[in-house]
């Protein structure tokens, strides 16, 4: 039997790995899931928040805590992970490129997909692999999708539907909340670097963009709500809807085919497990009872079934499984940035027609290069 590549690379030494931030993208996604993959070893953490600082040396006591990147990157390091504000992720990532380290960087990689492949083209001259952080392409939602697609019980997939609503009455403060374009704030950049993401990697490349980016609550000045719809090359939609002020969160995701259609009802909860201190061990991403798919196909005579079906597990720990093998040299990258590239031409074509009121060409289309992990 041939052994997955994760489980050959973890045959190998372990990687050191410098966390960059120890907010709640370090502490509560990141941290855990470096600490759960046996080939990389956290052995540091840049912040310079004292009450991070405490929290930091209490969670991980053989990391160095340091106050600065820079202060850090004395230090050599195999992998450098930046999961720090918005604004910061292009500056940081040169940085740890030019000092020689891999990179793995937290979603929005950058302003716009100009600057983007500029990051891309560094990390090829030195010789690095930059991968950016879109986890929820491991989410148990979106592997459901993926696999009831593929199994042709749809027929032909014409419109896939996905929604991440929350409901926040008062904005949240900082950087996120800034009219600052310069932090990179609001759903669009957030929410809507996942959902993007996941449209490209399931229907395929995008060549119109029609989209709302819009400020709903009086004290937000970013864009709080998001809805994009999306014209693939294959002539099927998808519409995508981020947002901080919908009341109802469900469902998850829809797909319709010419045979049928699934609804997925729930979310993901991966993400709330990381946020109650749990690390990632056997049983992990299994869903609780209650949180089936709905698939519904129609036969010749458009006469129904339906079924319910569960949902794969999540499996957000084989991005770090993926990343030390390929630093290993083995197997490719869990996300390349040229996928990413794409993704941001999306967003940009949805910045522009939300600003304008248009429907905007993306030619040649945007599509995502490589197949996604499953």
């Amino acid at each position: 039997m041939r052994m997955p590549e994760w489980l050959t690379a973890s045959m190998t030494s372990s990687h050191s790995v410098l966390l960059v931030g120890y907010g709640l993208a370090g502490r509560v996604f990141h941290a855990p899931l470096i600490s759960a993959t046996s080939t990389l070893t956290l052995n540091g953490i840049v912040t310079s928040n004292a009450e991070r600082t405490i929290q930091a040396r209490q969670d991980h006591p053989d990391a160095e805590v340091h106050a600065s990147l820079d202060e850090a990157l004395d230090h050599q390091f195999d992998l450098v992970v930046i999961a720090t504000a918005n604004a910061t992720h292009v500056d940081y990532a040169r940085r740890a490129l030019v000092a020689g380290s891999h990179v793995v960087l937290d979603k929005p990689v950058a302003a716009d997909a100009r600057q983007a492949q500029e990051l891309a083209d560094l990390a090829q001259a030195q010789g690095r692999l930059l991968i950016p952080f879109q986890n929820r392409r491991w989410d148990s939602d979106f592997l459901t999708a993926k696999r009831v697609a593929a199994s042709g019980a749809l027929g032909q997939v014409h419109r896939f539907e996905s929604t991440i609503g929350r409901m926040r009455v008062v904005p949240k403060a900082g950087w996120r909340g800034s009219a600052d374009p310069a932090d990179l704030g609001g759903m669009l950049y957030d929410l809507g670097a996942h959902v993007v993401d996941q449209a490209l990697a399931l229907m395929g490349p995008v060549v119109r963009v029609a989209a709302t980016v819009r400020s709903v609550r009086p004290l937000d000045p970013t864009d709080d709500d998001v809805v994009l719809l999306l014209t693939h090359e294959s002539g099927a939609v998808s519409l995508l809807c981020v947002s901080q002020v919908a009341a109802f969160a469900e469902p998850r995701m829809t797909l319709l085919g010419t045979h049928g259609g699934l609804r997925i009802h729930s979310s993901d909860t991966q993400e709330e497990v990381l946020r109650s201190g749990t690390i990632p061990g056997d049983e992990w991403g299994a869903e609780p009872a209650g949180t089936e798919a709905t698939l519904r196909v129609f036969n010749d005579d458009s006469v129904p079934e339906e079924t319910s079906v569960m949902l794969e597990h999540g499996r957000w720990p084989e991005f770090y499984n993926a990343t030390a093998a390929a630093m290993s040299g083995i197997g490719r990258p869990p996300v390349t940035i040229d996928d990413v590239i794409s993704s941001m031409r999306v967003i940009d074509a949805a910045r522009l027609a939300g600003t304008t009121n248009t429907t905007v060409t993306i030619d040649p289309p945007a599509g995502h290069a490589s197949p996604t992990s499953s």
